[in-house]
């Protein structure tokens, strides 16, 4: 598999725009793990394999288990997960699936259990961002496999 396009080469002030929302993100208060996880579903769904190899290493770099990695696009099926982690991945794969789910008011009622209205904004950001990234690296066949998590404080990001 080749690029297309590199990214990197063009396009730096909207690239600069996404890295901030990635920055906003890391600062936000919604624990880097779980947001790792929610990119990855997201990933999964829309299948972007650059993504999908990229949020598996940051998770695991954060302690995550192969275990919870493997399983993640079964986590209905699985006891993995805690019900906060459930509402959210419910949340995002509601999110990335607008066009379909229109994002459901059950949906709603059960991540606002969990998550106070800034979060949910914040968990909303997570997955336009991220589904955002899987568009560009899908349509310029970014390359999976390169990827490397530079410590645990790059994969918090």
């Amino acid at each position: 598999m080749e690029a297309r396009i590199d990214l990197r080469r063009h396009a730096q002030d909207a690239q600069k725009a996404m890295y901030a929302l990635e920055e906003y993100l890391g600062q936000c208060g919604l624990d880097h793990g779980l947001m790792h996880l929610l990119k990855m579903r997201a990933s999964q769904i829309n299948g972007c394999a650059f993504c999908i190899d990229m949020h598996s290493k940051d998770a695991r770099a954060l302690g995550e288990t192969e275990q919870r990695l493997y399983e993640l696009d079964a986590w209905r099926e699985t006891p993995f997960y805690t019900d906060r982690e459930r509402a959210a991945l419910a949340w995002v794969e509601a999110v990335t699936l607008v066009s379909q789910t229109h994002v459901p008011d059950s949906v709603y009622e059960e991540v606002r259990k969990f998550f106070s209205e800034k979060e949910i904004v914040d968990l909303t950001y997570v997955a336009s961002t991220i589904n955002a990234w899987n568009r560009l690296a899908i349509a310029l066949r970014a390359v999976p496999g390169r990827y490397k998590p530079a410590s645990s404080a790059a994969a918090a990001r």
